[in-house]
This record gives C-alpha cells, sequence and structure tokens, in this order.
C-alpha cells in the first residue's frame, strides 16, 4: 500500500511527469542539462528528482560532483504502465539543452 502511495503521489505533479517523460526520451543525463531544458531552479528540480527516486522511477549515478539522472532500469509492473500511459499523453516537451558545465565534457 505504501509504495502504491507513493508512486500515486510522484505523478500528481505536471513537472514530475515532465521529467519522466523527458529522461525517458533523452535518456540518462546531469541535473544541469535537466535544469536548464526544461526551465527549472536548481532547488524545485531537485525536490522533483528526489520525489520521484523515493518512489523509485530513477537512479542516479554519480560522477565526481555531478549526478546523471535516468529511468531505473528494473521497475515494478505499476511504474512501467506508467511511463506507458506518460507516453501516451502527446507532451510538448522542450528540446535538450546541453548547459556548458565540466559534466558536459566527460
Amino acid at each position: 500500500m505504501q509504495e502504491f502511495l507513493k508512486i500515486s503521489g510522484a505523478i500528481n505533479d505536471e513537472s514530475r511527469v515532465l521529467i519522466l517523460a523527458f529522461l525517458q526520451k533523452h535518456g540518462k543525463l546531469c541535473v544541469c542539462d535537466l535544469q536548464s531544458s526544461l526551465n527549472m531552479s536548481q532547488s524545485r528540480l531537485s525536490r522533483h528528482l528526489k520525489i520521484l527516486k523515493e518512489a523509485n522511477f530513477l537512479e542516479v549515478d554519480r560522477q565526481g560532483v555531478w549526478g546523471y539522472y535516468g529511468i531505473k532500469e528494473n521497475l515494478n509492473n505499476f511504474c512501467k504502465d506508467v511511463l506507458k500511459n506518460i507516453n501516451n499523453l502527446s507532451l510538448e516537451l522542450p528540446e535538450l539543452k546541453r548547459f556548458s558545465c565540466e559534466c558536459s565534457k566527460e
């Protein structure tokens, strides 16, 4: 029951649905690229990423000071169904804007 509520709460926000759709389209991205592409403040984006990670949608790969977020490979069936439904929403996603920071040079 707790997992269901956590997942339901995570997708009950337009910004988080947009983040999931964006990561599905572009794959694993640095936080700075997400921030630049989605035009979100760092604090707001970090909060959304934390909620999605706690709901088991995302994994983070730390490389030095940089964090790269992506959709988890081993999702439960509920999360998989949610992502399939997000793909069917016909969302207008912003273009990927690579932020010129040190993480883009690795």
